[in-house]
């Protein structure tokens, strides 16, 4: 059994007691993963709608230079457009951030659950590749299963995705500012550069900080103890 199961002491309990726990458990379930795939639908949507309007505004900003020649008010439309996006892509990267957290701790709400299913029936402990342990290796074995992964979970996250994308349009948008303050394209660049580097560094510290903080935080009822059962001893 790769979870400690917690010590209870007290006698059996009648099958209508256990019935009953076992459908309210159940009834806890349904909602937890409602909810989350509630919340997984709502930020998705809104990582759409946010690069829809990213890909609009760029647009929008190189037909209006081909009208324009860079006369008239060009530069104030271009920095209304940027400056439009950074604080839609900021209200975005929040949600997406938050929804992150929330689904880790739907997992580890659900993990929580499966420990009590197995306190019910012991048996089924080794039918279940999702964890019972509700502690951070827990919460790692149920979102994948078969493997541990590095860097890759990371990379590939939508919360990245968010990051880049928010870097690029900030600098933009700071770049742009130099530019129409008669700075040089080299500085604008540079500007650009540096201002997009620094929020992306400062929302990837930002998000790690929340992650460190909730384990440091979160007591778990279930701790893992040995190795995933259902893995080769050499894996």
């Amino acid at each position: 059994m790769s979870e400690a199961s917690p010590s209870d002491d007290t006698p059996p309990e009648s099958d209508a007691v256990l019935s009953r726990r076992a459908q309210i458990l159940a009834t806890e379930h349904r909602g937890l993963l409602a909810a989350r795939g509630t919340a997984q639908s709502e930020v998705l949507t809104r990582i759409t709608i946010f690069l829809t309007l990213v890909s609009a505004g760029l647009v929008t900003i190189g037909l209006l230079r081909q009208a324009s020649e860079f006369a008239g008010g060009f530069a104030t439309a271009m920095l209304a457009i940027l400056a439009f996006l950074c604080l839609i892509g900021f209200m975005t990267v929040v949600r997406v951030m938050n929804v992150a957290e929330e689904d880790m701790m739907y997992v580890v709400a659900m993990n929580r659950l499966r420990g009590a299913y197995v306190d019910l029936d012991p048996a089924v402990q080794k039918y279940l590749l999702a964890a019972s342990a509700d502690d951070q290796d827990g919460m790692k074995q149920t979102y994948s299963f078969l493997r541990r992964r590095g860097p890759s979970v990371l990379i590939g996250s939508s919360s990245m995705l968010l990051f880049v994308v928010d870097g690029c349009v900030l600098g933009l948008f700071a770049g742009a500012l130099v530019t129409v303050g008669g700075g040089s394209v080299g500085w604008a660049l540079g500007v650009g550069v540096v201002v997009g580097l620094a929020l992306f560094g400062g929302l990837v510290w930002y998000s790690g900080y929340g992650y460190v903080s909730v384990w440091r935080t979160y007591s778990p009822l279930r701790r893992t103890r040995a190795p995933r059962p259902f893995l080769r001893p050499d894996h």
